[in-house]
């Protein structure tokens, strides 16, 4: 497992878990899946690419969102290699996979929550829509099941929604929730719930936070200042900075990467909704461009379904290959 909390649990309930977690990736990669696969049986008909079927693979990669850069290196290595006339596809398949894990592997990210002075104060950052809101509910819910005490701050004030989604997950799963009125101060929410949390003895404190990239200037303050104000509760705080990124938007994902490391320092990455989409490959581009940690997925709406990020899974169940598990 990447995520050490749960590294603490039983070796038969680990396997169960990893098992019905590799399931739900398979599951929910499967619109992904099933284009890479049909692409790629239309591609592998020869023991060897040539030229054309080289252009065609890459061609459906870029069309996967894996983006230009990643598609022709995985094109050119497989281009490389013999395929036999019998199995040709189903091989492709598994080298497909390999390489796909190998531009992954480096970007598998342990997010150590489990370490260090406490509370770990960590911020959630992301456009609206995003799945942030429920993404810190998710995280909220596994943290509290493993035993942790956590506080959810809902920084948000832009959006009541969000305020109120928080507040359901915090009641659901026993978590303490600070919040204020819609269009309150986001910074001195951040500041409240971090001061409740080290006032409790918390775990964990999750903030959310508003995601207006229209207006960067004003993005960049806001965070800022919500910075600012934890730091007089812990001067090493935000101890992690989320960024959660939703798949269905493809290439766009990348800007918003970009965007969001101009204003703030992120130390992670949480991809969601990739059951919703046919173009899993982003993840793929965004781990070729940016030396980013890649924490968790998302492929489902239940707490169990944001999974701790590995990049051999992953690949296996975007190329439509059954878990190894």
């Amino acid at each position: 497992m990447i995520w050490k909390l749960f590294d603490k649990k039983k070796p038969e309930e680990q396997q169960a878990e990893q098992k019905a977690q590799a399931k739900g990736l398979f599951d929910g990669l499967f619109k992904s899946s099933s284009k890479l696969a049909e692409g790629i049986g239309a591609v592998f008909t020869k023991e060897k690419l040539d030229a054309e079927a080289t252009e065609q693979l890459e061609e459906m990669l870029i069309r996967s969102d894996m983006g230009a850069t990643a598609a022709a290196r995985i094109a050119a290595s497989l281009a490389d290699q013999r395929f036999s006339r019998e199995n040709g596809a189903q091989e492709a398949r598994t080298a497909l996979a390999g390489e796909i894990a190998r531009i992954l592997k480096p970007r598998e990210g342990e997010l150590d929550l489990d370490e260090g002075p406490k509370p770990r104060i960590v911020l959630v950052i992301g456009v609206n829509g995003s799945g942030k809101t429920t993404t810190i509910g998710k995280l909220a819910a596994l943290l509290s099941g493993a035993g942790k005490r956590v506080v959810i701050g809902a920084a948000d004030t832009f959006r009541a929604a969000a305020i109120e989604q928080l507040q359901t997950w915090a009641q659901r799963c026993g978590a303490e929730f600070v919040s204020s009125h819609q269009g309150a101060d986001a910074a001195g929410i951040a500041f409240d719930a971090a001061a409740k949390g080290k006032a409790l003895g918390a775990d964990v404190v999750l903030i959310d936070t508003a995601g207006r990239l229209q207006n960067k200037t004003e993005l960049m303050a806001e965070l800022q200042k919500i910075v600012r104000v934890v730091r007089k509760v812990d001067e090493d705080a935000p101890h992690e900075t989320l960024l959660v990124l939703d798949a269905t938007v493809g290439q766009n994902a990348l800007s918003q990467l970009e965007s969001f490391r101009a204003v703030c320092d992120i130390t992670g990455l949480v991809m969601t909704k990739l059951d919703g989409t046919a173009k899993g490959g982003v993840l793929v581009a965004l781990a070729q461009r940016h030396a980013v940690p890649i924490h968790f997925i998302g492929v489902g709406e239940r707490a169990e379904d944001l999974q701790p990020f590995d990049a051999q899974a992953f690949s296996r169940a975007l190329v439509g290959l059954p878990p190894t598990v």
